[in-house]
Parts: structure tokens; C-alpha cells; sequence
């Protein structure tokens, strides 16, 4: 709060320090990220002061009635400066923590079109959102069951109590599709381990795709299925 009022009316911490009051990140050392909304060279020890004069009301709250960008308007700075792995796992505390799920996230993002962090925060959305429709899995991913040496599938079985993507009875092997969004509750995961956990129990080999592999990373679905069908035959 200190380095918001050494700022004078209208700061707001912002960046890495705003995700650590959203509690999206552990607090880093360092200078105290604090956006200003008006033209200023103002300079203060310890505080990395950020200028953004057209910030509108709308992307300020309060934590801890400390003045704030909100988890939007936090994930999309900070989406300019943060590598890939570490911008999911801020979105996905963000989204543990019900500050903004990625479906929100998503349709917020329409709002701010044009601005920097905008794209590559979409780009890595619609990877981990992106669903194929049950037909066109199914003609996508055939083709890379028979390119590894699969004899074609059983679909939509009921193995172990569970409904699977994919069955071959004689290799004792499943595979399960899905868009592995990111707000998943616990309760989600643990079905998901449980059904890997049951197939591995019975002596079954589950393996798990996402559809954005499956329709964008083809070959590395394909290396995987050959790999396991070797092992399997060996």
C-alpha cells in the first residue's frame, strides 16, 4: 500500500505485484510494479512506476483495499512479458482461485482487442480449450491409429465401468480424448485419475490425447501410438 500512496491518487499496483496481492504468484524481490494514469516522470526507490494514461475505471479494483489492475487487466500486462509456461500457470491459479476462468477470460478478451499480451494470451487459450467434434476426431484420428499399425478401433465402449474414446481389445490398450481445459474442479481430476488408474489396475494400457494434439500435433500423436503399439506387440 505504501508504494500506491507514495504514487499519489489514482496508483494502482500492477503486474508482477498485482498477481501477487490476486495471489496468482508468490511475491517477487525486486522494485513494486504501480501504474499511474496520467503522464508523469515521476521517480520513486523500490517502485517501477507504469504509465498508462487511457486505463479505464474498469480495469482497477481493490484487494485488501489495496487499489489494483484486475486479473484480466493483470493477465493481459503480463501476458507481454511472461514466457509461455509461466503465463499458463497464471492463468490456471487464477482460475483455482475463481478470479477469472478461462471461458470469461476468453469473451473478456474481445474487449481489449489490438492490445499488447491480447494475442499470445488467445493463442495459448485456444490451445487448451480448443474440442473437435466426436466425427471429426474420429476421421482425424484414425489415420494415425493405422499409420502406426493399428487394426481400426473399437469407439464409445464401455471398459471397466467407463465409457472410451477409442478400444483394442487384443492389445489391452484405450485411449481417451479431450480438450484438457483448464477449469477442471478437483472432482473432475480425480474421475479422470480414477479411470487411468482402474484401466492400469485391470492390466490395461490408457493413454490420453488432447484434441488440439491430435489435430495439430499429428506427428507427435503418431511417435507415441508407434512407440506404445511396439511395446505392447513386444
Amino acid at each position: 500500500m505504501a508504494a500506491v500512496l507514495a504514487c499519489g491518487d489514482g496508483a494502482a499496483l500492477c503486474r508482477w505485484s498485482a498477481a501477487a496481492l490476486l495471489k496468482m504468484t508468490k511475491a517477487r524481490r525486486g522494485p513494486v510494479d504501480v501504474l499511474v494514469r496520467r503522464k508523469s516522470g515521476l521517480r520513486r526507490p523500490g517502485i517501477h512506476v507504469r504509465t498508462h494514461t487511457a486505463l479505464p475505471d474498469s480495469d482497477l479494483t481493490n484487494r485488501f483495499d489495496v487499489p489494483v489492475t484486475t486479473p484480466v487487466r493483470t493477465l493481459i500486462d503480463l501476458a507481454t512479458e511472461a514466457p509461455p509456461r509461466q503465463l499458463e500457470r497464471l492463468i490456471n491459479e487464477a482460475d483455482k482461485r475463481d478470479l477469472v476462468d478461462p471461458e470469461s477470460l476468453r469473451a473478456a478478451l474481445d474487449g481489449y482487442a489490438g492490445q499488447p499480451g491480447v494475442k499470445a494470451l488467445r493463442a495459448l487459450l485456444d490451445r487448451h480449450t480448443f474440442r473437435l467434434s466426436d466425427t471429426d476426431l474420429e476421421v482425424l484420428f484414425r489415420p494415425l491409429a493405422t499409420a502406426a499399425g493399428l487394426p481400426a478401433p473399437l469407439t464409445k465402449q464401455i471398459v471397466n465401468g467407463f465409457e472410451v474414446d477409442f478400444h483394442w481389445p487384443d492389445l489391452g490398450l484405450v485411449i481417451e480424448t479431450d480438450g484438457w481445459r483448464y477449469h477442471r474442479t478437483p472432482a473432475a481430476q480425480s474421475r479422470d485419475a480414477l479411470r487411468d488408474q482402474v484401466h492400469t489396475a485391470s492390466g490395461l494400457t490408457p493413454l490420453r490425447f488432447s484434441h488440439y494434439q491430435v489435430k495439430y500435433e499429428p506427428a507427435h500423436v503418431r511417435d507415441v501410438l508407434c512407440r506404445t503399439v511396439a511395446n505392447l506387440r513386444s
